[in-house]
């Protein structure tokens, strides 16, 4: 059985939304942030020595890295579903996706994140981190302009994969002025699957 080692508030959230999505068993264990640091707790590190979550562990296989977890997951035990069949134009569509959510679109909200704890939030920075983000999140509000998913209009696992980009710039920048991407949280908050991972993996600050 696969094992996902869970942290609470983390990415770690969108592969159990797409292990129910597949209707794949699994097996969760929970790990807690630090209540004062919000770091992943020391027993993350017995598990990978980068200490992160999601990790996956799959008999001998020990996967780190939303992304590669989430193909691994597709490719071993999607059996043809939630990604395009591999050397269409959908299919290269789908890999872009799937590498710009981390690749790209997260640097800014990160930024965002960090330079908001400093003693000044980071003043000097904020017009090119809010830039930036108006430049990608605008970027994903008009990929959706004319249809409700990322890949072809249809549901996939890039879907799955983006899906924490708004749920964080919600939180950290507003999302009034993508109302595409708004839209998109909707319709996936109301899958029952993301409603199932989301009983299953506890507390979720992004989730809603």
């Amino acid at each position: 059985m696969l094992t996902i080692h869970h942290l609470n508030n983390s990415r770690s959230q969108r592969v159990l939304w797409l292990l129910e999505e597949l209707g794949v068993d699994y097996e969760i264990r929970n790990y807690e942030r630090d209540g004062e640091t919000n770091l992943a707790p020391p027993e993350l590190l017995e598990v990978h020595p980068l200490g992160k979550s999601p990790v996956l562990t799959d008999e001998v296989n020990t996967v780190i890295e939303s992304g590669a977890i989430i193909d691994y997951i597709v490719r071993h035990y999607g059996k043809g579903r939630l990604a395009p069949e591999p050397g269409t134009p959908a299919y290269e569509n789908y890999l872009q996706w799937m590498h710009y959510a981390e690749g790209s679109a997260m640097l800014p909200l990160m930024l965002k994140m960090y330079t908001g704890r400093l003693p000044d939030g980071g003043e000097l920075l904020q017009p090119r981190i809010n830039s930036e983000l108006d430049n990608h999140l605008g970027f994903m509000d008009r990929a959706l302009e004319d249809q409700d998913w990322f890949v072809a209009n249809e549901f996939s696992a890039a879907d799955i994969q983006l899906s924490f980009v708004p749920q964080v710039g919600k939180l950290l920048y507003g999302l009034d002025n993508f109302p595409n991407l708004n839209a998109f949280l909707d319709r996936i908050h109301a899958r029952p699957a993301y409603k199932r991972a989301h009983e299953r993996g506890g507390p979720y600050a992004y989730g809603s």
